[in-house]
């Protein structure tokens, strides 16, 4: 079984959670952004949560199905359709041999996430298959996706031809056959447009000034054009985020989410293609429970931050944890 890729799209690239283990010895981790919309598509194909999957950025890929294919689109709303039909995410979706599911304008968010149920068949690269573009390993050939790819997949597991079986009964006349039942929003993540991100301290949030303090938790920041998947610039020119006194750091260790102050005072957010140390103070780091509506945050947009404490961030985190759990159970039940 495998996928055709006749238009690219902008950056669509195959990613998992991420290559775990190796960042000291330099290497990145790469992996989904929004590793919860990238979980729940891999759940409702019947795939484990950590399979690789097509992580599409703002103008989608137009891809050929050579064969039935069982999918699930979730993430941002690039207006998916399937030979010119619009289709719905977050459910499971049969598509028939030979049809075209492409995308169009972004309705919400900036990063789709396409699952097919048994994943695709490639090599692991430090046990991951994530696309890491920089160095230029994982994934298909270890860059994005380009016209002519041919992408293997393994075939559907037992839960995927059970969800296709069901599906394959349904009356209609449309190249494709979706499930009539959603996700409740409940167990989604929060996507905005100019959204409120929480952050706890960063390890060198003291240095700072206390206008900057203030100030950081009260401006408005863009997200420059030149921001990627290794980290969000912002920029607000009407404020420098400054030091009580200019120290040097040595470098230190960063992860998805670090809040970096350079020397100019604007700051850079650190995302999943990020470096595994870095050398400016850390002024905050964004809660994990909210890295997927960070994640789908497009250049131009705004987002603002308000703090939170670790202890109130573990509690997020927990209870995301167990409305994830509980959506298993659910999706175990009805299939």
């Amino acid at each position: 079984m495998s996928i055709n890729i006749i238009r690219p799209g902008l950056l669509t690239t195959v990613q998992d959670l991420g290559r775990q283990g190796f960042q000291k010895q330099g290497i990145i981790v790469s992996g989904a952004m929004d590793a919860l919309a990238f979980r729940i598509a891999n759940l409702l194909v019947g795939n484990e949560e950590g399979k690789a999957a097509l992580e599409i950025t703002l103008m989608g890929p137009k891809i050929k199905f050579e064969e039935d294919t069982l999918i699930a689109i979730t993430g941002g709303d690039l207006s998916p359709t399937i030979d010119d039909e619009p289709v719905k995410m977050w459910r499971p979706v049969f598509v028939s041999k030979g049809s075209m599911l492409a995308f169009g304008f972004p309705k919400s968010g900036c990063r789709a996430y396409l699952a097919v149920s048994g994943s695709f068949a490639m090599n692991p690269v430090m046990g991951s298959l994530s696309t890491s573009l920089r160095p230029e390993i994982g994934g298909f050939k270890g860059r994005a996706l380009q016209a002519g790819d041919r992408l293997l997949c393994h075939p559907k597991t037992k839960v995927g031809e059970l969800i296709r079986n069901r599906l394959i009964t349904k009356q209609t006349d449309k190249p494709f056959k979706q499930a009539f039942w959603t996700i409740h929003p409940d167990f989604l993540p929060r996507y905005e447009e100019n959204p409120i991100i929480s952050v706890i301290e960063g390890p060198e949030y003291s240095w700072f000034t206390e206008e900057s303090k203030v100030s950081f938790f009260n401006t408005s920041y863009s997200v420059t054009p030149q921001s990627d998947r290794m980290g969000y610039r912002l920029q607000n020119e009407s404020t420098v985020l400054k030091q009580t006194n200019q120290r040097e750091l040595l470098s230190t260790g960063v992860t998805f989410g670090t809040i970096q102050v350079p020397n100019d005072g604007q700051p850079i957010i650190l995302l999943a293609d990020h470096q595994t140390t870095g050398g400016y103070p850390r002024i905050g780091q964004v809660a994990s429970t909210d890295f997927s509506t960070l994640a789908q945050v497009p250049p131009g947009k705004q987002l603002t931050f308000k703090m939170i404490s670790l202890k109130t961030a573990q509690k997020r985190l927990m209870k995301q944890e167990k409305l994830l759990n509980h959506l298993k159970i659910m999706l175990r039940m009805k299939n």
